[in-house]
């Protein structure tokens, strides 16, 4: 878990920082202190670079505050310190159904008229009793078309989707919620002027939630267990919790419930573990972003002071036995082969717990670990890593490794196993800890400008500590500076014997999946208009309107000329890490071999040093580059910390004109790339996304315009050397964020990469030809699942930038609506979305896109129902005046900075556009009507035909069903990859 959520440890000092060693006691700089202001007592770490403030309430409610004024904005957590641990084992996933339960409103919202709703939910609620007990099928059926018809009349006094509206209206982004195994966290990002307006809905609540439209969201968590059956690596992850807790909830309790639990939910069950451990002590709130403190501490209280200090259960678990031989384990289904090799470790925070996060990163640290220099940089599998995920009880040590073609699991799992052997024989050199703990500390100082990443962290604390040790948090890596390599070996020798289980993820049917069958369930009303007088009442509360910023970028950034190279500059003010790009207006399109050549790259070195010397070169001075190909532009990076500016520049500059042909590292990459092909062709996402651009192009299309697997295997190592070294004789811009002057960064870079006269002309860019979409079809692939995954495809009318106002708010409106009719009111699918997507090409037409998942067997009612939508748009007043609000809050609180500046400034000079474009948007906002929506909707959506690409088993689906959508046409794998 470390490994993989730690954010905000490392404080900002000078430049040389990372290298200290530091003395004897490293917790010692990190020291609790408590403080008094405005009324309140708050404790704080010294040295803790986000500064949280750490208070808790007279009800015992925990609330952590930091300060990030980089935006307007307030990413905002409310967390629960229960999960599926805390789950009956009467009633597994009770804790999952609640999180989704808690966005039905309450008995002031959600609903039009409480004294009538009440008592039909007090009869679903006897129903659903005694539909838990009855045994005899025909009984059951009969009391659930009961409980569907209490539940309509129900509905009728309900008013979906009113904490949704009421969040896009003050300009909230992200909603969305989470469970685990010790946690249930409420995401929100929200402006921070609407932060009254926040805090006044988020008190009720979780003042009375009321379980209402029950059944229909007990449908959208079926679909969401059918898509976990579907999941290979849900099932992988599910294999690895069984086995290493064969006592533990985290291992004897699933997230989502069992399918037997899930046929019989019981809201009584739902309100008690509710009653149990939704309560102050139990309880966190995080804030990260723009705000004053001492102002908010008291919103917060006067908002939360009603809820009831009471005692709650606590989770205490049996201690799991020791493993004392390997337990094995085989999962089948249609994608990719893997291995995974796990460890069960000691709880969080823990010295244990830290070594072996360590060692998973001296096995696996993406540049130098063990792992990426005898395995991945070897090529003798696919791919391998290593991880910890730590929790409260107990932690997870894993080694995961895909096989190369002709590769067994078996072997892949003993080469795992080799590595580990070499950690316990300390074959790694010790300096290698030092690189570990300065990379991670340069990674910490990135993600400490995102309040996604503190507030993440500082819950991540809060559930497995409530907050109390975030002073070893802080100290965390400055801890692990001090472990010496006798330490880790001796815990290694110690940690890794016999005790462990492997996972086998094989390719093949998996004959134990039972699908959660659907029941029937009549379509309940959405009451599309109707506003609580609460929900009026939140809307009447004054927000501090933001005031937008647009760029300007002859003041936001500067573009100098060297010897005819355009240099584009924006300062880093805030930390001392750099961001060099060297920007090529030409991609994949224009070369095929461009993505094989940069592949090819990190496998080779030059006269002086191998590849695995320039890749612990580049860690030790914890910089990194990366070459990104796309269709159409490919990006260098460079990046690190200032003081290493001049070694990592020199570094990468060397192995592009020095790089040496191996041909033994070729050999391994193609047949890693051919592996990898046939890997592409199990990944359902992969072939949904296949389907759509032969739907919009034809069999030749973006999505297959590659070399052929004869063009690879006749790949040489002298095309692609030659590939690399001419890189710096095309033509690009360089782009820079860092702390230099402009003047002494342009003289730097010219130094180092110094600018040609003569630069080699780009090859010809394809060009694709986008069909007209004049008539329906029907394209479909089979592949072994439960669900099936349906997308309509249009292409639509040329991009235009300035297009952007009517076309944001629909999106915003359209992907509400079918949230609230495909899910909330039919119950047909737990995913769905729609969109008007602009090309943000001239050259390229915008496209229209809708999204459904669902079980197979709704196929007709999924397919009938979208297409409603796509011919008829229902009208909200309400719905439209949120959805107009949020895009307005968006602009208004959106900040492009940092090197981000320099790539928008790009983008717009492609379109002929010198200034910012969102000013124009933000401008025809204001008059915009629903009729501008229904208007777009009509000339763009409404009875125009589509294809409709078809995901799913012939074995569940009727090919007459897909016929009565259109002609169908069947595209094998090979027609949609092109190999």
């Amino acid at each position: 878990m470390k490994k993989l959520l730690l954010f905000l440890l490392f404080p900002v000092g000078l430049p040389g920082a990372y290298a200290q060693v530091v003395n004897a006691d490293p917790q010692a700089k990190y020291q609790w202190k408590e403080v008094t202001a405005s009324g309140y007592t708050y404790r704080y770490v010294t040295n803790d670079p986000s500064q949280t403030r750490f208070y808790t309430l007279k009800n015992g409610l925990k609330v952590m505050l930091s300060v990030n004024k980089k935006e307007p904005k307030v990413r905002a957590l409310i967390g629960v310190r229960a999960g599926s641990n805390q789950d009956p084992d009467s009633n597994t996933g009770l804790a999952h159904y609640l999180e989704h339960l808690l966005f039905k409103g309450t008995d002031k919202f959600g609903t039009a008229d409480w004294a009538k709703e009440k008592p039909y939910l007090k009869s679903i609620d006897s129903l659903y009793e005694i539909y838990n007990k009855e045994t005899d099928q025909q009984k059951r059926k009969a009391i659930y078309a009961e409980i569907d018809k209490t539940s309509g009349i129900a509905a009728k006094y309900a008013v979906a989707n009113e904490y949704d509206k009421l969040m896009a209206g003050m300009g909230g982004q992200g909603t969305n919620a989470h469970t685990s195994v010790e946690e249930t966290v409420y995401e929100e990002y929200v402006p921070s002027g609407s932060l009254d307006k926040f805090l006044a809905l988020q008190s009720e609540r979780f003042r009375n939630p009321v379980f209402r439209i029950f059944h229909t969201e007990l449908e959208a968590v079926y679909e969401e267990k059918n898509r976990g059956l579907d999941n290979d690596a849900a099932k992988v992850q599910e294999a690895m919790f069984s086995t290493m807790f064969p006592t533990h909830n985290y291992g004897q309790h699933t997230t989502i419930g069992t399918i037997e639990h899930l046929k019989n939910p019981s809201l009584k069950e739902i309100r008690k573990f509710y009653d149990n451990y939704y309560v102050p002590g139990n309880m966190g709130i995080v804030l990260s972003g723009d705000f004053n403190p001492d102002e908010v501490i008291k919103k917060i209280d006067g908002a939360f002071s009603y809820l009831a200090a009471k005692p709650f259960p606590t989770y205490k678990p049996q201690a799991e036995k020791p493993i004392t031989a390997p337990v094995v384990k085989d999962i089948y289904g249609p994608t990719a082969e893997l291995v995974r090799i796990c460890f069960r470790s000691t709880a969080d925070n823990t010295r244990d717990g830290m070594l072996a996060d360590l060692v998973s990163s001296i096995l696996s640290n993406g540049k130098a670990g063990l792992l990426d220099l005898d395995l991945n940089k070897q090529q003798k599998v696919l791919g391998a890593g290593a991880a910890v995920w730590q929790f409260k009880d107990y932690g997870i040590f894993f080694m995961m490794g895909n096989p190369k073609q002709g590769q067994t699991l078996e072997e892949v799992k003993d080469l795992l196993l080799a590595e580990i052997e070499k950690v316990k024989r300390g074959e790694f050199d010790a300096s290698l800890i030092k690189s570990i703990v300065n990379n991670q500390k340069l990674s910490e100082l990135n993600a400490l400008q995102n309040n996604v990443g503190r507030a993440n962290n500082i819950m991540g604390n809060f559930i497995r500590h409530r907050g109390d040790n975030w002073d070893k948090s802080v100290a965390y890596l400055d801890v692990m500076s001090s472990i010496t390599k006798k330490e880790v070996v001796d815990f290694a020798n110690r940690f890794f014997k016999n005790n462990y289980s492997v996972i086998y993820k094989r390719k093949g049917e998996d004959k134990s999946i039972a699908k959660v069958e659907k029941p029937v369930i009549t379509p309940v009303p959405v009451n599309k208009d109707a506003q609580s007088p609460f929900a009026a009442g939140i809307q009447a509360i004054p927000a501090i309107r933001i005031a937008p910023q647009w760029l300007d970028f002859k003041k936001d950034m500067q573009v100098l000329t060297r010897n005819g190279r355009e240099f584009l500059y924006t300062p880093n003010k805030q930390d001392q890490i750099f961001k060099l790009y060297y920007y090529y207006d030409m991609g994949a399109y224009n070369d095929k071999m461009l993505t094989y050549a940069a592949q090819y790259l990190q496998f080779l070195g030059t006269d002086k040093k191998s590849s695995e010397d320039i890749s612990k070169a580049f860690y030790d001075i914890a910089c990194s580059f990366n070459i990104s190909v796309g269709t159409k532009t490919m990006t260098v990076s460079i990046s690190g910390l200032n003081e290493n500016f001049d070694r990592a520049v020199a570094l990468f500059e060397d192995l592009v004109q020095h790089a040496e042909p191996n041909e033994q590292a070729l050999a391994e990459l193609k047949g890693r790339i051919l592996k990898s092909r046939s890997n592409a062709k199990t990944n359902r996402a992969g072939i949904l996304a296949g389907l759509a651009s032969y739907a919009q192009y034809g069999p030749e299309n973006p999505f297959n315009y590659d070399l052929s697997n004869r063009e690879v295997e006749t790949l040489t190592a002298a095309q692609l050397v030659n590939e690399i070294h001419q890189l710096f004789n095309l033509e690009h811009k360089v782009l820079y964020y860092g702390p230099r002057a402009a003047e002494i960064a342009a003289a730097g870079v010219q130094k180092l990469h110094p600018a040609k006269t003569d630069y080699t002309p780009y090859p010809a860019r394809k060009a694709f030809n986008q069909l007209p979409t004049d008539k329906k079809q029907v394209l479909f692939t089979d592949y072994d699942m439960v669900q099936a995954e349906m997308r309509w495809v249009r292409n639509s009318g040329p991009y235009d930038p300035y297009n952007a106002a009517v076309i944001n708010v629909f999106n915003s409106y359209f992907g509400s609506t079918l949230f609230q009719v495909i899910r909330e009111s039919k119950a047909l699918a737990y995913s769905t979305s729609g969109s008007y997507v602009t090309s943000g090409d001239k050259t390229i037409d915008n496209s229209i896109t809708a999204y459904v998942g669902s079980q197979a067997d709704k196929f007709n009612d999924a397919t009938a129902g979208m297409n409603e939508l796509l011919t008829t748009l229902p009208e909200s007043g309400k719905g439209f005046e949120a959805a107009k609000s949020n895009v307005l809050n968006s602009l208004e609180t959106q900040r492009i900075s940092q090197e981000a500046i320099l790539t928008e400034y790009l983008r717009l000079q492609k379109l002929g556009i010198a200034e910012d474009v969102r000013k124009t948007t933000y401008e025809k906002l204001a008059p915009l009507t629903f009729g501008d929506i229904r208007k777009f909707h009509a000339q763009n959506f409404s009875g125009q035909p589509y294809t409709l690409v078809v995901l799913g088993s012939e074995k569940k689906l009727a090919m007459t069903d897909l016929e009565k959508l259109g002609p169908v046409q069947k595209v094998s794998l090979e027609e949609l990859f092109g190999y």
